[in-house]
């Protein structure tokens, strides 16, 4: 079983986030730049593994996390390795996954204590580990949420549009004797900014989908004058400014068309 520890961000033997990041980076052999992105869970999954051998299985663990509920399924991954090794510590999946510098230095300042009061110093091999699957540094800044309650017409998200004029930039190029090499790596940037962006959809309408079933739900049982039923209408029908509701018949057919995807 784990040995338990009990820290606060106060403690004068916190390493400074540039210790933390080599530390996590030497001994994973990762790539990683900032403590944002620690965000995935991977890299605990895998601390999991070199301290106690068999208490989680590497292959349930997404290594090329780049979506938040990407990054949930391996916080619940760790969470079951701690629950198997009596570890007591409740994980802040919510908060982590958001990819905040504060609530994931915290965690890992925590995580070192945690590993230090525990590792054995036996020898590891990371990559052998994993198999040799590189593990890809989530975006930075963390993730944001995307609304599941939104239309598929939604605009692109924001995050994506910042990174388009890249693209456009010089269109003449490869007419004018742009390299094959700057050609290919156009290619590339913009079949990485597709797979985002199919992403984002994906997740959005997954968390849509949850959305309309809650409210179905809620919707059988409104003669029931329940207090709590009511405040969850509340919460799902509140909008925000420049946002207004998708009409009923928009909402149904969305409801199918998740139906026939999921």
């Amino acid at each position: 079983m784990a040995v338990n520890v009990y820290a606060t961000s106060v403690s004068i033997d916190n390493l400074s986030r540039h210790d933390m990041l080599a530390w996590v980076n030497d001994s994973l052999h990762l790539t990683y730049t900032k403590i944002e992105q620690l965000c995935s869970g991977a890299a605990y999954c895998q601390f999991m593994d070199m301290l106690f051998p068999g208490c989680i299985l590497l292959k349930k663990v997404k290594f090329q996390a780049k979506l938040e509920h990407e990054f949930i399924h391996n916080f619940k991954v760790l969470q079951a390795a701690f629950k198997r090794m009596s570890v007591d510590k409740i994980i802040p999946v919510e908060k982590l996954v958001k990819g905040k510098f504060q609530d994931n230095f915290e965690f890992v300042q925590w995580f070192k204590k945690f590993f230090d009061a525990n590792y054995d110093g036996k020898e590891y091999d990371p990559l052998l580990a994993r198999q040799g699957q590189d593990v890809a540094p989530p975006p930075n800044p963390g993730p944001q949420r995307t609304s599941p309650t939104v239309p598929k017409n939604m605009p692109t998200p924001q995050r994506v549009q910042h990174n388009t004029p890249a693209l456009r930039k010089n269109p003449t190029l490869s007419r004018n004797g742009g390299s094959d090499a700057e050609i290919m790596e156009l290619n590339q940037q913009l079949m990485e900014l597709k797979l985002t962006v199919d992403g984002l959809e994906k997740e959005r309408d997954f968390y849509f989908s949850k959305l309309r079933d809650i409210e179905l739900i809620c919707q059988e049982h409104e003669s029931e004058n329940n207090p709590i039923l009511s405040r969850i209408i509340n919460i799902l029908y509140a909008t925000e400014e420049g946002f207004a509701p998708p009409d009923d018949e928009d909402l149904d057919e969305q409801a199918h068309l998740d139906q026939d995807e999921y």
